[in-house]
């Protein structure tokens, strides 16, 4: 396990050089905006986070989990959130900090494991916003439970995910648009590519990958304590099988008290 951690953690790092486009920061008039109270931030790659899932931010506690890059974060943080921000990826954390200091804004970086949060006291967020990122861990289900028991009661968790579907069909397949069964889920780049296309991956600094059963995604959080309020779709415009159907959703949850 912690081979893939530190293996993610360099390849996170080289996408930040690679320019990959969740890894590029916000902008000065963005910040700005949101200090106005014009904001939106994203789950998922194209459909904003509705302004409705959001208490009033002001002195709100939120940590941004898995969320590095410069792009939540700060919106975050400039719309009066107390931000607290884990990443496993010290470059995608420089990203946030240049921000931070760019625009004036307070946010506490802390590199570490989204399936960790021991470092952090109980009841402590009133927010956990988990923008699109565990697909690059093998297991979720402690990712809701730190989760749950860092929120408040009443607090709550919004995560976006990736459709297992997606990971159905051949890679290099869908690249030249064609749709072409080839794994069994659960999916893993571990254990479902060839020796020479692990080396490819490897070779091009991508992340390792892994799929969940909407089970897992779901049902893991109101396992966790957790009682689902709402979700929805989204899509993607580099994605082929978004024409046929949607390849992302994102969900929002809150902490039940069991008293």
């Amino acid at each position: 396990m912690d081979d893939i951690i530190s293996y993610n953690r360099r390849a996170w790092d080289q996408q930040v050089d690679q320019g990959n486009r969740w890894t590029v920061p916000v902008t000065s008039e963005q910040t700005a905006a949101a200090r106005r109270g014009e904001w939106q931030v994203l789950l998922t790659p194209r459909k904003p986070v509705p302004a409705s899932w959001f208490p009033e931010l002001a002195g709100r506690k939120v940590l941004a989990l898995a969320s590095g890059g410069g792009q939540q974060a700060p919106i975050l943080a400039a719309a009066g959130a107390r931000v607290t921000l884990l990443d496993n990826s010290p470059r995608q954390l420089e990203q946030d900090r240049m921000v931070a200091e760019r625009d004036g804004l307070e946010i506490e970086t802390v590199q570490g494991d989204m399936r960790d949060l021991s470092r952090f006291p109980e009841e402590s967020f009133d927010l956990v916003f988990n923008p699109c990122s565990l697909l690059f861990v093998p297991d979720v289900q402690p990712v809701f439970e730190h989760a749950a028991r860092v929120l408040r009661t009443g607090g709550t968790l919004m995560c976006g995910f990736v459709n297992p579907v997606r990971f159905l069909f051949d890679e290099q397949k869908l690249e030249r648009r064609q749709l072409s069964v080839r794994h069994k889920l659960p999916y893993s780049d571990l254990t479902h590519l060839d020796a020479d296309e692990l080396q490819q991956l490897r070779d091009e600094g991508q992340p390792y990958m892994f799929s969940h059963s909407l089970e897992d995604m779901i049902a893991g959080q109101l396992r966790a304590g957790l009682a689902m309020l709402d979700l929805f779709d989204d899509s993607s415009d580099s994605e082929m099988i978004s024409e046929y159907l949607p390849v992302f959703f994102a969900t929002l949850a809150s902490k039940v008290s069991h008293g």
